[in-house]
């Protein structure tokens, strides 16, 4: 068997369209021109290439970009009071307060400042409190582009058993609850749980979101199973570095159904339900119809 290969970038592409599409439909309806924010805090390499990036493709949407960057030092207070003035921005749909913060400020703290209309990281506790009781919620991003792969490949999900193995807030636990929403069984594992081989060998879904390179092999894979491959690992390999995922993919790729590769599998939609999510919420707040097929 070889597994058929989930392009993330494809998929992306095609979610991104979808918004742009959107969103053009807004203006020209309605006079409405969805904005995201992004609050960058410190000069973090790898989050100034991904706030760039996040700026490039909300303008190439249709959307406008807000970019504040503030130095390392900036004060709780001050980074507060711009949540607040964003938050009572009308022309700011969406908010998102670049992760991870400098040591000496509260990222609970600040993330639950968002207004959680606005909270398009789908990170505000209110938000998770909702996305856990089935109600109406912002939902994090990664997640939300792992179930639109999801449904693509499968169709309904309904009845299939699913294994998450990692139960981070960000992606492990609101993964699992999506899979839930969509009547999956669901087993939330980790890397303490007892027979993790066996347990992920019952899976016609896997998804991969521990943060441990190639933890999982091709031989704890069900034949025909769907994979999804959250982590991003960067590794030294014959002398060079470079980026696998959680599932090692040739031996995972010869015995799954279908697989994300890493990269270019669900790294791409993390970026496009963010515009997803700031669209939805431009939807909500002006009482129109949200997007088919952008939301859980």
């Amino acid at each position: 068997m070889s597994a058929t290969i989930i392009d993330g970038k494809a998929f992306a592409a095609t979610v991104r369209a979808q918004v742009a599409e959107h969103v053009a439909l807004l203006k020209a309806d309605h006079g409405l021109t969805p904005g995201l924010a992004v609050v960058l805090v410190g000069e973090d390499p790898a989050s100034e290439v991904y706030v760039r990036s996040k700026g490039k493709q909300t303008t190439e949407v249709g959307m406008n970009s807000y970019e504040h960057k503030l130095p390392a030092d900036t004060s709780e207070a001050d980074l507060l009071a711009l949540i607040f003035q964003l938050n009572a921005d009308p022309a700011v749909n969406g908010i998102l307060v670049q992760l991870p913060l400098p040591d000496h400020l509260d990222s609970d703290l600040v993330i639950n400042a968002i207004d959680p209309a606005k909270d398009v990281d789908g990170f505000h506790i209110s938000n998770v409190g909702l996305l856990g009781t089935g109600q109406k919620s912002m939902v994090p991003c990664t997640p939300l582009g792992c179930l639109m792969m999801l449904r693509a490949q499968l169709g309904s999900l309904s009845g299939l058993n699913a294994v998450v193995v990692g139960r981070s807030n960000i992606v492990g636990k609101p993964m699992a609850q999506l899979l839930l929403g969509d009547s999956c069984t669901v087993t939330i594992a980790h890397s303490r749980t007892k027979d993790l081989a066996e347990v992920c060998r019952g899976a016609d879904i896997l998804v991969a979101a521990v943060g441990r390179p190639e933890m999982i092999p091709g031989d704890w894979i069900k034949p025909g199973a769907t994979v999804i491959d959250v982590g991003i690992n960067r590794i030294e390999r014959d002398g060079k570095k470079t980026l696998v995922g959680d599932v090692a993919f040739a031996s995972a790729a010869a015995v799954a159904g279908a697989i994300t590769p890493v990269p270019g599998g669900v790294g791409p939609m993390t970026i496009a339900c963010l515009l997803a999510n700031t669209l939805t919420a431009t939807c909500r707040a002006n009482g129109l119809a949200e997007p088919q097929g952008l939301t859980a």
